[in-house]
């Protein structure tokens, strides 16, 4: 059964007339086009029983029917009302659109309300994330390649830091995505992190024109987009010789990694998962300062379904790819975190990343 024949059946099952897609992941993921439309709209209508419809803007037309088969495609200008188009075309009488809840905002869903009148949403998110939830081989190689890309990152982010020269965060982060470019990469996953010493105290802070600090550590977390697919990892070095509490910090974090690696398989749970690195660094002292989620899915989007979180007694299968990423942070001191993406195998997991996960020091 095809993506798209998947979506139908849960129409047919739940009684529901049409889809209305938008999110710009989910219409690449079950039509291989590759489009943002920024503030313009693109939708995606599947029927229970009937050809299935991508509506896109004008300009967007022509490579649509170039990247897509078995669609209606049709298109709408800018000086045209799109839900007035979307409605002529859709000749059926709607009482009931799936849509994604955790993606629609609320001036698309009042448009369609505008045309067809008082209809039900049915929440369409669930679906999608147990279709994305495993991943073909075909999406594990691609993903290889991404996490191929981002151990190179890691090998130009050292190599940079090494020179010393009153080197900065930024201008780490620059020469990365530079040379990312040069080799043809399309974007960066997310916004490449480079943070020196207890700068790195602050998970999500960002980098800034400040020289990177000898005798301290400095975080780097990255990733690439390649094919559609997104890498995703961290590693934590030292610049000169580390303090003996910022060294046995980071080997606290990279045992706690490595356990939840060796735990995960098919069969135990995303709860059990998280707990594993949790309880080591808690019975280390530092449970307090690990204060994230163990993981996150990954896949076309760098963060997805499902979480790697206490309480989620999702049973982990084989296919699953998602990060482990295992921190601490003690504001004003240090912040250490090493993580990989993975994916499942039969009796275990692989990473897609590589580079060495000891205390570099350069």
């Amino acid at each position: 059964m095809s993506k798209i024949e998947r979506i139908s059946a849960f129409l047919n099952d739940k009684e529901v007339d049409m889809t209305f897609i938008t999110n710009p992941t989910t219409l690449n993921y079950l039509t291989g086009l590759a489009i943002d439309p920024h503030e313009r709209i693109a939708g995606l209508m599947i029927f229970r029983d009937s050809t299935p419809m991508l509506f896109t803007p004008a300009l967007e037309v022509e490579k649509a029917k170039e990247h897509t088969s078995g669609l209606d495609i049709f298109g709408y200008e800018d000086s045209q009302n799109p839900w007035e188009v979307v409605k002529n075309h859709v000749k059926s009488d709607v009482k009931s659109i799936a849509v994604e809840f955790s993606d629609i905002p609320l001036a698309k869903t009042e448009g369609l309300k505008a045309q067809f009148g008082d209809i039900n949403f049915v929440n369409l998110t669930p679906l999608i994330e147990r279709m994305r939830l495993i991943k073909s081989a075909d999406e594990i190689e691609k993903m290889k390649v991404a996490g191929d890309f981002a151990d190179k990152c890691f090998e130009i982010g050292f190599a940079t830091a090494a020179e010393r020269n009153g080197v900065t965060e930024s201008d780490i982060v620059a020469k990365i995505e530079y040379e990312m470019k040069r080799m043809g990469v399309p974007q960066m996953s997310f916004d490449t992190l480079v943070l020196s010493g207890a700068r790195a105290a602050n998970p999500h802070g960002a980098p800034e024109n400040v020289q990177i600090q000898e005798n301290k550590l400095l975080l780097f977390d990255l990733g690439v987009m390649s094919a559609g697919y997104a890498s995703d990892a961290t590693r934590t070095i030292a610049i000169g010789q580390p303090n003996d509490f910022d060294a046995e910090i980071h080997k606290i974090v990279k045992e706690a990694q490595q356990a939840a690696m060796d735990f995960i398989k098919p069969g135990v749970t995303a709860h059990e998962v998280d707990a594993v690195a949790r309880d080591l660094i808690t019975k280390a002292g530092y449970g307090e300062y690990f204060n994230h989620r163990l993981g996150h899915g990954i896949g076309m989007d760098v963060h997805e379904y499902p979480s790697i979180v206490s309480g989620n007694d999702l049973v982990i299968q084989e296919g699953m790819c998602f990060s482990n990423e295992p921190g601490i942070y003690i504001p004003g001191k240090v912040g250490v975190r090493i993580e990989d993406c993975l994916y499942v195998t039969e009796n275990g997991c692989e990473s897609f990343t590589h580079t060495d996960h000891d205390l570099l020091i350069f």
